[in-house]
């Protein structure tokens, strides 16, 4: 094999990481890979697979161990600093100055880069242009939102123009259109200074945009091909149900996904996506079908990435969660959330412009919308964080403008952001947020027992949370918020950064949670888990864009086939419609 043809040549990479007071922990285990010159290819696997260990080891921020590897054709011991000099790395934390302006912000990384003045100009231009952040050079990075700091930490790694460009999971906590924004640039990249790129994603999707796929799982290198290959595994398994009249897709789903003989079901346009373990199973779950219609359809690159990685030996437990029957009502027809007109400014800003709806018990809510759009002020509004300036808000039968307190006690929150205490063990951060909640002596023991029975945590009982996997981690947040047994709970992104596996997990327990009279509030980024909601709320700009059933939600994108349509379709169709909508507006009006 001529090593000339990649740009990373990797043979029996092998890295051990000892923590003090922990185990010995395998991150790459006998690693052999090859990245191709001029061409995107992606690293995939679950929580802790060891992609960002791997990505660290080519830029030369983790010392090699064992094996070799080279890096544009330069072994990474002898030189590491020159390789350094020729590639641009993002890891997952941009690396913003949030006080900087972007403008200070892409001077100080040219600085850092020594890139000459005569050349800053020009390529400051290119990358503002590329990036659509002419027009706020003078704004703080703090003050951007999320997608726009995404662009800007893309902007700053770019400043030089490497040879190589390695991205670890460049598009976690950003919307779908600022992930396909990103793209558009990546591949503009690739094609204007045939630019390599390496990058990893926890998104399926991006992954199949790329030339060639990595599966790493637990340090191991499952496959390497490009993604038809690797979707080919799954040929022959994978099928599409569609479920009868006025019957719950999240429930169905979670019936198939039960089934010994499953890899995978998810909801995927009004219908259930199933992938089953070898072709001859159809047989076994032919009479879970009735008389519902289905069709085999070709795999995904998802499909087959399921099918391999549940081919695997692992000890990650699963969540304790009963038995689902199609039988089941989780819509009760209470109201418990009721929203008039809900207002929210900040200053002379409006976040949040008379919004109304309500939801009901038993009920999953989505909020969704692009960064910025007011769903996470709307979020805060809801569960008493941020007081309303104008509208009426109650929540559980009480006046939230007049008594959060009160209604704080019958709610449960789990931030996006990992908020326990990682000095703790998980037994103190139960009994800590346990006892916050009210609870004593032998209630706050039952509960403790119950929830880490119920998310498999007995296992990391006495462990530091901050050792945690970070699946465990989401399991321990989820344990605390709902330690008091709430009636209502909130999920500010959960599962963002999640792998396929963590987020099937996840949704398997909150359809539980509804089954059993739960009301479940969520933002989410992943387009695909608004299909496992029972209506989805889309906002821009502070103002309501849709309201409605999943399927209801397609219809108002208008599209040609608005019924075939994936959520994510739907959403950037009903949000580009409103944005040029309001565009022509604003022409029209500065042109009277």
């Amino acid at each position: 094999m001529n090593n000339n043809n990649y740009a990373i040549v990797a043979e029996e990479v092998s890295k051990v990481f000892t923590p003090k007071k922990a185990k010995q922990v395998i991150a790459l285990d006998s690693i052999s890979l090859n990245i191709p010159y001029g061409s995107i290819s992606a690293l995939v696997g679950a929580d802790g697979a060891g992609k960002t260990t791997l990505l660290r080891i080519v830029c030369g921020l983790l010392e090699l161990e064992q094996g070799s590897m080279s890096v544009l054709g330069l072994d990474v011991k002898q030189y590491a600093q020159t390789i350094q000099s020729k590639i641009s790395y993002m890891p997952q934390r941009f690396g913003l100055y949030e006080d900087l302006t972007v403008q200070e912000n892409l001077d100080l990384y040219a600085d850092l880069h020594h890139v000459p003045e005569n050349e800053r100009v020009q390529r400051f231009s290119k990358l503002l242009a590329m990036t659509d952040l002419a027009r706020f050079t003078e704004r703080p990075a703090g003050k951007l939102s999320g997608g726009m700091k995404q662009k800007l930490g893309l902007a700053c790694t770019l400043v030089r123009s490497p040879e190589l460009l390695i991205l670890d999971e460049p598009s976690v906590g950003v919307d779908p259109l600022s992930r396909l924004e990103l793209w558009e640039i990546i591949e503009q990249l690739v094609k204007d200074e045939q630019l390599t790129v390496l990058l990893s994603t926890t998104y399926m999707d991006e992954a199949e945009r790329c030339a060639m796929v990595s599966i790493l799982h637990e340090g191991k290198l499952l496959a390497q091909d490009t993604p038809a290959n690797i979707a080919n595994y799954a040929k022959n398994t994978s099928y599409l149900i569609t479920p009868q009249a006025d019957e719950s897709v999240r429930l169905l789903q979670a019936l198939f996904y039960d089934q010994d003989v499953t890899v995978d079901a998810v909801p995927e346009a009004g219908k259930v996506r199933l992938v089953l373990k070898q072709q001859q199973d159809f047989a076994k779950i032919k009479s879970l079908l009735g008389d519902r219609d289905y069709q085999a359809i070709e795999p995904s690159l998802e499909d087959g990435f399921m099918l391999l990685l549940k081919q695997q030996k692992t000890d990650k437990l699963s969540f304790h969660y009963p038995a689902i029957t199609l039988q089941e009502n989780t819509q009760q027809g209470k109201e418990i959330i009721k929203v008039h007109n809900l207002r929210r400014m900040f200053g002379d800003f409006v976040a949040v412009d008379k919004t109304s709806f309500s939801i009901q018990q038993g009920e999953i809510f989505g909020l969704l919308g692009p960064n910025g759009a007011g769903k996470t002020t709307t979020f805060r509004m809801l569960c008493g964080l941020l007081p309303a300036s104008d509208g009426e808000l109650e929540v559980a039968g009480v006046n939230l403008r007049t008594a959060a307190a009160s209604a704080r006690k019958r709610i449960g929150y789990v931030a996006q952001k990992f908020s326990l205490y990682g000095n703790l063990t998980v037994k103190e951060n139960l009994v800590f947020f346990g006892r916050a909640y009210g609870l004593q002596n032998k209630k706050l023991q039952q509960r403790i027992d119950e929830v880490c029975n119920e998310f498999s945590l007995e296992k990391y009982f006495t462990s530091p949370t901050g050792q945690l996997p970070g699946g465990f981690k989401q399991r321990l947040s989820m344990a605390a918020g709902l330690l008091h047994e709430p009636e209502i709970l909130f999920l500010d992104e959960p599962t963002s950064g999640s792998d396929s596996i963590a987020r099937r997990e996840f949704w398997r327990r909150i359809t539980a949670l509804a089954v059993e009279g739960t009301t479940i509030i969520i933002t989410t980024h992943f387009m695909e888990e608004a299909e496992y909601c029972d209506r989805i709320l889309i906002q821009d700009a502070g103002k309501v864009l849709a309201l409605g059933t999943p399927d209801e939600v397609r219809a108002q994108a208008k599209a040609d086939d608005a019924k075939s349509l994936s959520m994510e379709q739907a959403f950037i169709e009903i949000v580009q419609q409103q944005r040029q909508k309001t565009s022509s507006q604003s022409v029209s009006e500065a042109n009277t």
